[in-house]
């Protein structure tokens, strides 16, 4: 198996690939970027699960992906509207960035999360746990590791790769890896329609998509 790496944008620190910088807020709305990748808004509320980074001076963001282990942290993501430091517990602050790990419910546009009920500390959260069955070894799919990774290089020349964007709130993968006999692939959100791109894109039962945002029941 392969670690888990991260589709790279731009270097943030000695060593750490990072998938870009803390860009300023993407024009909302769904729809397709680069190669024809989907852009999926949802119908309605999700489950956040992550750091939100607030740098003097600019817009809250919503970390989803990578996180620098640094003091300050360093990541990148979405921008979070909605979002008033004075409502919540166990942030932190240092060189001009404020910072704190939250389960949030919001809405998500296909560029920007809004804050819809209190956020609640990472620490203080007892999430049901969400399993995929192709995690199982008992559903593991039907690539070797070799073909996999030729895979993923070729996922890293795509037209709609992370090198083709600015900033996080655009970029349409947060990170890949290969397990289980799948080309996992990690995504802000996905309603479906990432997933069948995939497919259609690499052939069924070979890449397999997970959303970092979670529809609400």
């Amino acid at each position: 198996m392969r670690s888990p790496g991260v589709l790279v944008l731009a270097i943030v620190g000695a060593g750490l690939l990072a998938l870009g910088g803390c860009g300023g807020p993407a024009a909302p709305g769904a729809g397709a970027g680069p190669g024809g990748f989907p852009r999926p808004a949802a119908a309605g509320e999700v489950l956040a699960q992550g750091l939100v980074l607030h740098k003097d001076g600019e817009d809250p963001q919503l970390c989803l992906g990578s996180v620098a282990e640094s003091y300050p942290p360093l990541c990148g993501g979405p921008p979070i509207v909605g979002w008033d430091w004075a409502t919540v517990e166990q942030s932190e602050r240092a060189s001009g960035v404020t910072w704190g790990s939250y389960a949030i419910t919001g809405t998500w546009n296909a560029a920007v999360f809004t804050v819809t009920q209190p956020p609640i500390p990472l620490s203080l959260y007892d999430p049901l746990r969400v399993d995929d069955p192709r995690e199982d070894p008992q559903n593991a799919g039907a690539s070797d590791e070799a073909t996999l990774l030729r895979l993923q290089e070729k996922l890293h020349s795509a037209d709609y790769s992370p090198s083709q964007y600015t900033d996080w709130a655009q970029a349409p993968i947060l990170s890949d890896w290969t397990a289980n006999g799948y080309l996992w692939v990690s995504v802000i959100y996905d309603d479906g329609s990432i997933q069948r791109f995939m497919d259609d894109q690499f052939g069924t039962g070979i890449v397999a998509v997970q959303t970092a945002l979670r529809d609400v029941d």
